[in-house]
């Protein structure tokens, strides 16, 4: 059985990333956890860190849609960004769960990551994410944030 094309991907196709991003993610397969993953962002520079996540996320979700995120935790942005020719929206919540994000497709999927603070020690910020990303893994964000070394 063939899956369906949708109108929202005929045609679409998203550039590589320019940049590796430091993101792990859960296996594809039944959902777990909080969160279905980890992002390790180089700065508080939302703008500029999140294009590379989106080429990457767009394999699992199609064409992003929107990204919701924390207002306290980022540089601020605009509510549309141009990425990759196309416009996505973002919104800035105080109610936003601490230190995540959440992606959207115009599909309705959507990936909610633990963003692992730009400033985190490497090691520390590695193990977070292999947690984060664990299959089965049921942490909360506190405790994924609390995760030694």
């Amino acid at each position: 059985m063939t899956r369906p094309i949708s109108r929202a991907t005929v045609g679409w196709k998203q550039s590589p990333p320019q940049h590796t991003p430091r993101l792990r993610l859960k296996p594809l397969g039944p959902l777990s956890g909080r969160v279905d993953g980890a992002w390790w962002p180089r700065s508080e520079d939302l703008e500029a860190e999140i294009p590379d996540v989106l080429a990457v996320l767009s394999v699992r979700l199609g064409p992003i849609s929107y990204v919701l995120y924390k207002l306290t935790e980022w540089v601020k942005i605009k509510s549309k960004v141009p990425i990759d020719g196309k416009f996505v929206r973002f919104g800035g919540y105080h109610r936003q769960p601490d230190n995540t994000i959440e992606i959207q497709g115009l599909g309705g999927k959507k990936i909610v990551l633990l963003v692992v603070p730009a400033t985190t020690d490497p090691e520390r910020a590695h193990a977070m994410m292999m947690a984060a990303a664990a299959p089965g893994d049921a942490s909360t964000v506190e405790e994924l944030l609390a995760t030694d070394v």
